[in-house]
């Protein structure tokens, strides 16, 4: 049995990640803001701990972590779930946004890792899953401050997976394309209130696009759980784990644009290197 340490858990991905551990016989701590939400969403089981935690709140994170070590004695998977996007171009975005995003999307992530690190590091075991988006590898108009964020969750996953793989702790970042989940509804997806016409046929048309995405897109929630429920805790789980066939063809698509400018510009690239004559000059 592994101890999964879920936030953001009574809707969504979390809830279907949770539900799916439970279903394999594995122990879960969800958390949520309201803790009956997710009793609500998952009902009572004897080896679910619903737990009141906003990540945005580093004591809570604390006392969310000590409470899943008191009942299940450890922590294996952290799945950091918790988020919410914005839409709007980066000029439109109110500085009240940007940091409410930043809050949840990054510090949360950093609140709950710091909270949960130093049982793992005692145990020298542990996987840390952090969720990012296809927009945490390649960004796009209109979700350009959400895509920061996602970057920056992939930052500093690359550095965990550095810093604890001689402790024998993983991390991946899991980057899902399109699901049909909520996540484009209100409840989830912030849209600036601002608007700029001379945004209009870039993050403008892509506010309109958004709109009549939401359920009808191509990834299937359920697959995702399972596969995420599979994936953690093993030893051989990669540093980014893409799902869903658009997040592929984006990676695939970055690749080759950043090869090709590099192919170009490489010359001028590497002028800017000390040379021998120069340095004895």
């Amino acid at each position: 049995m592994r101890t999964w340490f879920i936030t953001g858990a009574s809707r969504g991905f979390g809830a279907l990640v949770a539900k799916r551990a439970l279903e394999k016989g594995d122990a879960v701590v969800a958390t949520a803001r309201d803790p009956r939400s997710i009793v609500a969403a998952l009902g009572e089981h004897p080896d679910l701990l619903a737990v009141r935690l906003d990540v945005t709140d580093e004591a809570q994170a604390h006392a969310a972590a000590g409470e899943a070590i008191r009942s299940f004695g450890r922590i294996d998977v952290l799945l950091n779930n918790a988020g919410f996007g914005l839409l709007g171009a980066v000029e439109e975005a109110t500085a009240a946004e940007i940091e409410a995003l930043y809050r949840t999307n990054v510090f949360g992530v950093l609140n709950v890792c710091r909270a949960v690190l130093p049982s793992m590091r005692r145990a020298r075991s542990g996987h840390i899953l952090n969720m990012s988006s296809v927009g945490g590898y390649r960004s796009g108009p209109g979700f350009g401050v959400y895509c920061s964020t996602k970057f920056a969750v992939e930052g500093l996953t690359e550095a965990l997976a550095a810093e604890l793989a001689p402790l024998g702790i993983r991390a991946t970042i899991v980057e899902p394309g399109y699901f049909r989940t909520d996540f484009l509804d209100a409840r989830s997806l912030s849209v600036s209130g601002n608007r700029i016409e001379d945004y209009a046929e870039t993050a403008g048309a892509v506010r309109e696009h958004a709109a009549g995405l939401s359920h009808r897109q191509p990834g299937d929630p359920v697959k995702l759980a399972a596969a995420l429920v599979e994936l953690g805790g093993r030893p051989d789980a990669p540093l980014r784990m893409p799902y869903g066939s658009d997040t592929v063809a984006a990676i695939e698509a970055k690749n080759v644009s950043v090869a090709e400018g590099l192919a170009t510009w490489r010359e001028v690239a590497v002028s800017t290197d000390f040379q021998e004559q120069d340095a004895a000059v």
